[in-house]
């Protein structure tokens, strides 16, 4: 006799004994979700974070995402509008609408890119400096609450699982 797969039922709340919905209840993987348990959790996961990382950069103005085009920046200097985009998967209207905000809240300039009359470039201004330390610490407060729970050895594993997801969905997009 062939050995069935041990799926959860569609009908049982993941990763928690409690049957009602609250602030620290995994919320029940809908019937449909049935075939993919792991891709309803990623989804979950990935809009509690979202969530969380907007709420502690709420205190810095700015809104998930920009973040992300500033670290690029901080790390990589000025950079081609055209480049953010490839770079950071989005499209050219939300770079535009990001770099606007952060130009307006003084946190980038753009100035045109000396090899290419059709573009700019887009780099820190001194002034984000403070914004990188307050970043940094929100990214500290986001792992830690994001990883509390787990040893050293469950957050590598953790990790490793993450990269490896991210690479079979890199391969399935290209």
């Amino acid at each position: 006799m062939a050995a069935r797969s041990r799926r959860p039922r569609a009908d049982t709340v993941i990763g928690t004994a409690s049957s009602t919905a609250g602030p620290s209840t995994v919320v029940r993987q809908p019937t449909t979700a049935a075939g993919g348990p792991v891709s309803h959790a990623i989804f979950r996961v990935a809009r509690l974070h979202r969530m969380l990382a907007g709420s502690l950069l709420r205190r810095t103005g700015l809104y998930p995402g920009q973040e992300l085009v500033m670290m690029h920046l901080w790390d990589h200097g000025a950079q081609r509008q055209a480049d953010l985009v490839r770079i950071l998967d989005s499209d050219a209207a939300t770079m535009t609408r990001t770099v606007q905000r952060l130009e307006r809240a003084g946190f980038v300039r753009r100035r045109p890119d000396p090899t290419d009359a059709r573009a700019w470039l887009i780099e820190p201004t001194p002034a984000s400096k403070h914004l990188r330390e307050e970043i940094e610490d929100i990214w500290r407060q986001l792992e830690q609450a994001t990883v509390d729970s787990l040893t050293p050895a469950q957050q590598r594993a953790t990790l490793s699982t993450l990269e490896a997801l991210e690479r079979n969905l890199l391969r399935t997009t290209e």
